[in-house]
């Protein structure tokens, strides 16, 4: 194939063109930047159209819109369906970036922008893996996209989609490329991925903010409170005590543990990473372990009260959290978020009245390592890095791989080209130049090694 050959013409272009696409605030949680998440819609659009599409229209839902876009060579060839996301996560704390978040720069070799690496650049890398096979004669697959805008906030309109377009989204495979890698020159493939359930919960206490000097120790603060009940949800050993939550927990085998802590793993290269003087975590599990087969329970923000510059004595009325849940296979995400709601409620103290607020979750999934796409992505890694791949479990969650298994019947293969070190959802999100060009080059190897053993 005339792969890299036509990728090294059109690397700088290639660039260039996420470079636009990383410029555009898609942010799909806050309604403030709506315009700019149908702009990044157009943009991909546009692109799939240049890259060689023979169709590709915005698709409207109830919320942000999905793109679709197919090229169609051949009814009787096998056909990838692609998905990626084109929303971002907020960028916030702003300040915390070394340059503006949706002003891409390149240092080090590594591209710094929000969406550099989840979805952006990941997904981007298919458009032009596919620009690159339609180019050079190549496509040896019938090839569909599907980019959504509301990955970031729980793909709530992309379930009724997939069931109201069956036949169109017809194919043989689903192939994503939004996780990670365990290096660079340690090629894996995530074979499976925890679910997740995601809460908010407030606190009420008195019906106003109270002084804290005359009402302080003879009324409920609800921050206190608040704190006290999120610390009571672990014991000592870093157990979750939610009543029931680990009844359908699968639990693997001393073999199977073996066999998943044999992938290499560094623990004081990880610490210095983080510049954290040790892990912690469930008792008797590897760091391996605990985030890739072991469920958690994190809080991922927590207000109340005055916080602005200088002093403020006030017992607050109100106190708020947002909570997410892990989830591992046999666990369901929405009985885990009612066993929380009502862990929650019967923990609070008298004095207080608590609400809790689901918002979004999705399902564990394991994904076979026998399959046909799992062997033509593990070829093509192995032809592009020169390495078999390490079959890996992600601690994150992509809740629509059970989703497009359940309404479309379809299995996915996760071949991402991120690392974990690339700061997703963090101040100065990055993503490695090298990540980028070489899934480029892989991808087109994974069409052909799939329509091989499809023939």
């Amino acid at each position: 194939m005339e792969i890299q050959s036509y990728l090294d013409t059109h690397r700088e272009r290639f660039l260039e063109e996420l470079f636009d696409l990383l410029r555009i605030p898609s942010i799909s949680a806050d309604s403030r930047f709506a315009g700019d998440v149908r702009r990044a819609a157009e943009f991909v659009r546009e692109k799939l159209i240049e890259a060689g599409c023979d169709t590709a229209q915005i698709e409207e839902t109830s919320g942000h819109p999905i793109v679709y876009g197919e090229k169609i060579v051949d009814p009787n060839l096998p056909t990838v369906l692609v998905y990626g996301h084109y929303d971002v996560q907020p960028s916030v704390p702003d300040d915390l970036w070394t340059t503006p978040p949706f002003e891409p720069q390149v240092r080090d070799g590594k591209i710094y922008a929000r969406g550099a690496c989840d979805d952006k650049g990941q997904m981007y890398m298919h458009v032009k893996a596919f620009e690159v096979m339609a180019a050079t004669g190549n496509l040896h697959c019938n090839v569909k996209f599907m980019i959504e805008g509301e990955e970031e906030v729980g793909s709530n309109n992309l379930g009724d989609f997939c069931r109201n377009n069956r036949e169109r989204l017809a194919a043989d495979v689903i192939l994503i490329s939004d996780t990670s890698m365990i290096a660079n020159d340690i090629p894996s493939i995530d074979v499976g991925l925890r679910g997740l359930s995601y809460v908010e919960v407030e606190v009420t206490g008195p019906n106003r903010d109270l002084h804290s000097g005359v009402y302080g120790g003879a009324v409920a603060n609800p921050i206190n409170v608040l704190c006290s009940m999120i610390a009571g949800m672990h014991d000592e050993n870093r157990h979750i005590t939610i009543p029931g939550f680990y009844d359908d927990v699968n639990e693997l085998s001393a073999d199977e543990r073996a066999e998943l802590n044999k992938a290499p793993f560094d623990l004081e290269a990880y610490k210095q990473d983080l510049d954290i003087s040790d892990v912690m975590g469930e008792k008797g599990f590897t760091t391996l372990e605990r985030t890739g087969i072991r469920p958690t329970l994190d809080v991922n923000g927590i207000w109340g009260g005055y916080i602005g510059e200088g002093a403020k004595t006030v017992l607050p009325s109100k106190a708020y959290a947002k909570i997410s849940m892990r989830l591992v296979p046999n666990q369901n995400s929405d009985k885990v978020t009612e066993l929380f709601a009502d862990y929650f409620r019967k923990a609070a103290p008298a004095g207080v009245k608590v609400e809790v607020r689901p918002h979004h979750g999705g399902e564990p999934v394991v994904t076979p390592t026998d399959s046909v796409p799992y062997r033509a992505a593990a070829r093509a890694m192995e032809k592009t890095f020169g390495k078999v791949p390490i079959p890996t479990r992600g601690g994150g969650s992509i809740p629509i791989v059970a989703l497009f298994e359940k309404e479309l019947g379809i299995k996915t293969v996760l071949m991402g080209f991120g690392l974990d070190s690339d700061a997703i959802h963090s101040p100065n999100e990055h993503y490695g130049l090298f990540n980028f060009y070489k899934g480029i080059e892989t991808i087109p190897w994974f069409h052909y090694y799939f329509a091989e053993m499809n023939g």
